[in-house]
């Protein structure tokens, strides 16, 4: 079985809210769910599948001693399936308060140290949480394997000569977006982005060396990384591993 097709919705599923479409005979639900749709989303959702397919097995003895390793090989087995964008990564972070925020980035690197870089700008909500509160946690999720992995750790901003060779490596139009951009300001207008990067691209254009002072690349530095195998049966199996002692322990837990 393609393991993507098989988590397609059925064929006449709709999510629209509030004209929703149950899957069994494609007729508009005649009883009330209020203002939001409610009761048939939740219908729905009920009958969507989750973790279908034939997803790989796991044998925990076989995981290596060091999770970035272990990252590292799951990561090639995600290239090798053709899972899309396997370098999405969602970050989370939280402020003094200790209100929580998260977003998708790009893994940049994984280091020779064993350190997940992502970048951004300095101005945006995810660098001010760390500014004041460097905990970090990032989750990739490769959905044809059913696979998930999670790191925790604290995030330290690289310095200036690495941020901008960062930077530079960029396809010029993402450098652009970069020179463009204000974070968390009020947007006058859709057109009014469009001219903005047009402007910055023309400045990439005329001066290619060119480095906002804003641009920040974060490394990662693991504490706790877990390996999720998902499964079909609902048997899902965890691994978690833990700095101790300047190494690394591991074991299986309940999922």
């Amino acid at each position: 079985m393609d393991p993507l097709s098989a988590r397609r919705p059925p064929t006449g599923v709709s999510v629209s809210v509030g004209a929703m479409t149950p899957p069994e005979n494609g007729a508009p639900d005649p009883r009330p769910t209020g203002a939001t749709g409610a009761p048939v989303l939740r219908r729905t959702l009920r009958r969507l599948p989750a973790l279908a397919g034939d997803l790989p097995e796991l044998d925990p003895a076989t995981l290596p001693e060091d999770p970035v390793t272990a990252f590292l090989r799951w990561f090639a087995a995600a290239l090798e399936a053709g899972v899309p964008e396997p370098h999405a990564v969602t970050v989370a972070t939280a402020d003094a308060a200790g209100r929580p925020s998260s977003r998708v980035v790009v893994l940049k690197d994984v280091d020779e140290d064993g350190r997940f870089l992502f970048a951004t700008d300095r101005r945006s909500r995810k660098a001010r949480d760390l500014a004041v509160n460097p905990a970090v946690s990032l989750s990739f999720y490769w959905q044809p394997l059913g696979r998930q992995v999670r790191v925790v750790g604290r995030a330290v901003a690289l310095d200036a000569a690495a941020c901008a060779a960062d930077f530079l490596a960029r396809s010029p139009s993402s450098r652009a977006a970069a020179l463009a951009t204000r974070p968390g300001e009020p947007l006058d207008s859709v057109p009014a982005l469009h001219a903005a990067m047009r402007d910055a691209l023309a400045r990439i254009e005329a001066e290619p060396g060119t480095v906002p002072a804003e641009w920040v690349v974060y490394a990662v530095v693991p504490e706790e990384v877990e390996v999720w195998q998902g499964s079909g049966s609902r048997a899902h199996q965890r691994v978690v591993y833990r700095r101790a002692d300047g190494g690394w322990c591991r074991r299986l837990e309940w999922p």
